[in-house]
């Protein structure tokens, strides 16, 4: 399989990668994350991830032919409200507080970009995921876990949030930060060599 340039450091996108046997490296993209006004808050995910995948693309270009630029992003909403990466525990608790007893959307943003015809594919997957109701000391226990560190909307559905979530609809690797069948759908259109 040919090289991937992996434009995100997020380490669950890497084991994912990893797990497919894809060969890959790391670029962290030049970018900061902040949503024009003039793109719909549903669609910043994907909006990021391509942002990303461009940003690594001008890094590059200059220096080397390019293959294939890959990225994702994922946010979780609820109420019309992003809910991305909390900043610190109080943050990380208030979002759970918000969760509590409801269905929040989940949405992936991903784009690969083919340096072969210079072209940038981009799509957004949702998924749903319900929690139950969460009391105080349920909450504060998960926080003391660290696991929200890093993790949009400050769970993660691979760890021990999966004690909250009664219901999932949609992708759960898309949840956990990569849709991999929509990645191999989206590589497979392109005419990278998944499979032999």
């Amino acid at each position: 399989m040919e090289p991937i340039i992996l434009a995100s450091k997020s380490p669950r996108r890497q084991k994912i990668l990893k797990k497919l046997n894809i060969p890959f490296m790391v670029v962290v993209p030049d970018f900061k994350e902040e949503k024009p006004e003039n793109i719909r808050l549903e669609k910043a995910p994907e909006y990021f991830a391509a942002e990303k995948v461009k940003s690594v693309v001008n890094i590059l270009s200059t220096n080397q032919d390019l293959g294939w630029v890959f990225s994702a992003d994922t946010a979780i909403f609820l109420n019309n409200k992003l809910y991305g990466k909390p900043k610190n525990a109080d943050e990380a608790r208030r979002f759970l507080n918000d969760f509590s007893g409801k269905t929040h959307k989940v949405l992936s943003g991903i784009a690969l970009y083919n340096g072969k015809n210079h072209y940038l594919e981009t799509k957004t997957v949702k998924s749903l995921v319900s929690f139950k109701a969460l009391s105080t000391k349920e909450i504060d226990w998960y926080i003391k876990t660290e696991e929200w560190h890093g993790a949009a909307g400050g769970y993660r559905v691979q760890g021990l949030a999966q004690c909250f979530i009664y219901k999932i609809e949609g992708s759960y690797s898309s949840i956990m930060g990569l849709p991999i069948s929509d990645f191999y759908d989206i590589l497979t259109s392109q005419g990278y060599a998944f499979i032999d």
